[in-house]
C-alpha cells in the first residue's frame, strides 16, 4: 500500500522552515552527522563542477551528511546530462535556422521532436526534483530559514533543538 499525502520533510528542514511541531516529529528519526562527502569518481566534468559549487553550501546549511552523497551525486549528474544535452542542441541549432534543432525530419519526411530535447527536458526535471531535496530551488528556499537563532530561555526553543524529538 502506497503512503498517503505528500512526502514527509526531514525534521531539520521543518525546523529551518519554522513548521516543526513536537507532536508531529518522529522521535526516532536518525540524525546523521553533518559532513562533506567525497566527490564520486563517476561524475562527468560538468557534474563535478556542480558538486564543487554546491556541496560546500549544503554542508554550511547543515543539510548534508555522508548518507546524502548519492542524492547529491544524482542531482549533479542530472545537471551534467542537462548541460551536455543543451550543448548538443546548441550545436545542432547552429546548423538549423528554421527549428533551431528542436525538430528533425525522419526518413519518410515527417517532422519529429529532436530526441535531444527530450533528454534535456528529462535531465532538467530530474535535476530540479533532486535540487528541491537540498533546498536548492527558489520555492524550496521559501520553506527554509537558515538564520534561525535559538534562545535557551525561549519556551518554544524545544522545537528548534535536536533534542526536541528525543
Amino acid at each position: 500500500m502506497a503512503p498517503r499525502g505528500p512526502r514527509t520533510k526531514p525534521t531539520k528542514l521543518k525546523v529551518l522552515a519554522g513548521t516543526a511541531r513536537k507532536h508531529r516529529l518522529n522521535p526516532n528519526e536518525p540524525r546523521p552527522e553533518v559532513a562533506r562527502p567525497d566527490v564520486p569518481d563517476h561524475l562527468t566534468d560538468a557534474a563535478r563542477q556542480e558538486w564543487d559549487r554546491v556541496v560546500v553550501k549544503v554542508v554550511d546549511l547543515g543539510l548534508m551528511s555522508d548518507l546524502d552523497r548519492a542524492a547529491l551525486a544524482a542531482y549533479c549528474q542530472a545537471y551534467g546530462r542537462w548541460v551536455a544535452a543543451e550543448r548538443a542542441l546548441a550545436r545542432v541549432a547552429a546548423k538549423d535556422a528554421l527549428t533551431e534543432g528542436l525538430m528533425l525530419r525522419t526518413k519518410t519526411g515527417n517532422a519529429i521532436q529532436n530526441p535531444l530535447v527530450g533528454a534535456a527536458n528529462k535531465a532538467m526535471a530530474d535535476m530540479v526534483r533532486y535540487a528541491s531535496e537540498f533546498g536548492l530551488t527558489p520555492s524550496a528556499r521559501t520553506r527554509v530559514s537558515a538564520d534561525a537563532v535559538v534562545d535557551d530561555n525561549d519556551p518554544f526553543a524545544i522545537f528548534d533543538s535536536p533534542r526536541a524529538s528525543r
